[in-house]
């Protein structure tokens, strides 16, 4: 054996120790990152990827700043670990904040090794997962940290709708560290150990004398139940990582591509006899709306979005004969299902994100209007609802809408309407689509024949059948061509699945603009 060969031999087992002690990290901090109940950043990475599938990108970099005492202190992989793999096969990339290393927070070494595995996740046409602990900016490093984020900020919203990027919140994240997540497709939070917020609690006292918690300020269940931030909230991170990579089993890996097809054995053609019994004829009668979803597509599974947050309305992933669709539903069991703020702006980004993925849109529809009153006017009730209109008309993906029961006024319209460019508009024969319920029509067209009468209660509620009959009964809009057909509930699966399949390929062309102006 040669010299050289013993000096190749020995470079190779210093590279193996050097690796293999990067990843390591340091054993008190990976202790205290325990004690706090939380993975490090390889264990979060191995929970995610495919056994055995991670590539690391730059493992060896170390930052090149000096002052306040940086200079001695130059870790390897600066506090950030960066590559690909594979979630069920299908190419993955990921970047996780190691806080055991400057409590992950973000230098200028730090940040470009996250521009690089963002423009390689774009170039390769491939999904983007953050897996996000880290305490912002790295002071030290002053304004260079900064501009790091900015070209985070950049890549996000270039990928915007190209790929699909999901942010896994498992630690603090505060100030304009907040933005990235914001700006990225699906948010995931883990209770008590992540929060987010733009100043912490100590600003917020200082500032307003209020005094509130982290996780009271910015903690999981606030983002997912009250500000609308995060779209998942989980007790634990396995639980959590789990449910991203199931999510990412549902989605396509760009723009250019499909979701991934996987028949599950449940026949096309089952009748869905249930559902003459789910959902009660009288309008006012509350049901789950979900219990519909789970009778419909394949073996009931369907995972929804933004659960916690605006109830009033369903969003969620689903397959039908195999092929994943995204599902849009009023939700009669909250709010009776009406459209508010919250549910408008929930559905519209829904929406929007099915129409960049090239997933096909399910919509039922059983509305009873939009929320009146002070405070939804006063807070744009117009200009959000609007979010929605614009969202599924905009839409080229496939659309079907199915009204299951009522459908009144504007919110008729705005949930994907035969009007505003539904492909297939269908009907249950117990729908009734109407400008309003019947009682309020009546007193509006009969007002001063009821007051007139001399027992105005009968009068009304003669008034009330006879508009019902006229202008509500359940034939009236497929005679007009406003539903394309009213089906038998039990058909309703085949149905959807037959039409799904005719518009498969289907293809519109926008007109030529640099991008439209939603309602903000």
């Amino acid at each position: 054996m040669s010299a050289s060969d013993q000096t190749i031999r020995a470079r190779v087992e210093e590279l193996t120790e050097l690796k293999e002690a990067v990843r390591a990290g340091d054993a008190a901090a990976t202790e205290r990152q325990h004690a706090k109940g939380k993975l490090t950043a390889h264990e979060r990475i191995q929970l995610l990827l495919d056994k055995g599938s991670f590539n690391e990108v730059e493992s060896l970099r170390r930052h090149r700043a000096t002052g306040f005492g940086l200079e001695h202190k130059k870790p390897h992989s600066d506090g950030v670990v960066t590559g690909w793999g594979t979630v069920h096969g299908r190419t993955v990339f990921v970047y996780a904040h190691d806080f055991r290393i400057f409590g992950g927070a973000l230098g200028e070494a730090h940040a470009q090794k996250i521009h690089k595995i963002m423009d390689l996740a774009e170039a390769a046409g491939a999904p983007l997962v953050s897996l996000n602990d880290g305490a912002g900016a790295r002071i030290q490093e002053g304004v260079t940290a900064l501009a790091g984020y900015g070209g985070i900020f950049l890549r996000n919203t270039r990928a915007s709708g190209v790929i699909p990027q999901i942010s896994v919140m498992l630690g603090p994240c505060a100030g304009g560290a907040a933005y990235s997540p914001a700006l990225t497709d699906f948010v995931f939070m883990v209770r008590e150990t992540s929060q987010m917020f733009i100043t912490g609690p100590d600003v917020v006292k200082a500032v307003t004398g209020e005094e509130i918690t982290q996780n009271g300020l910015g903690g999981a269940d606030v983002h997912a139940g009250t500000s609308g931030v995060a779209h998942f909230a989980y007790d634990d991170e396995e639980h959590c990582i789990e449910d991203v990579r199931y999510l990412l089993s549902l989605l396509p890996a760009n723009n250019r591509e499909l979701s991934p097809v996987e028949h599950s054995g449940d026949p096309a053609d089952r009748l869905n006899e249930s559902l003459l019994d789910l959902v009660p004829a009288e309008p006012g009668r509350a049901y789950d709306m979900r219990k519909v979803i789970e009778e419909v597509v394949d073996h009931g599974e369907y995972f929804e979005v933004h659960p916690a947050w605006a109830p009033n309305i369903v969003c969620a992933f689903s397959r039908l004969d195999g092929h994943v669709v995204g599902i849009v539903a009023n939700q009669p069991a909250a709010m009776a299902g009406v459209l508010d703020i919250e549910a408008s702006e929930k559905g519209a980004r829904f929406v929007q994100f099915c129409d960049a993925f090239n997933i096909p849109l399910i919509t039922l529809v059983d509305v009873p209007g939009f929320l009146p009153g002070v405070d939804q006017e006063h807070n744009g009730v117009i200009r959000r609802g609007a979010k929605l209109l614009y969202a599924y008309c905009n839409a080229t993906v496939p659309r079907i809408s199915l009204v299951v029961r009522k459908a009144y006024g504007g919110a008729y319209i705005v949930m994907d309407s035969r009007s505003i460019g539904a492909d297939l508009a269908l009907a249950w024969p117990t729908n009734e689509i109407a400008v309003m319920g019947a009682e309020g029509a009546a007193n509006v067209v009969f007002r001063r024949e009821i007051n007139a009468a001399d027992d105005p209660e009968a009068v009304r509620n003669e008034r009330i059948q006879e508009y019902k009959d006229e202008l509500m009964h359940p034939y009236y809009a497929a005679e007009r061509g406003l539903i394309d057909d009213v089906i038998d509930p039990r058909e309703t699966r085949s149905v959807l699945i037959r039409s799904l399949e005719m518009l498969r390929a289907k293809h519109t062309e926008l007109p030529s603009r640099k991008h439209g102006n939603p309602p903000q």
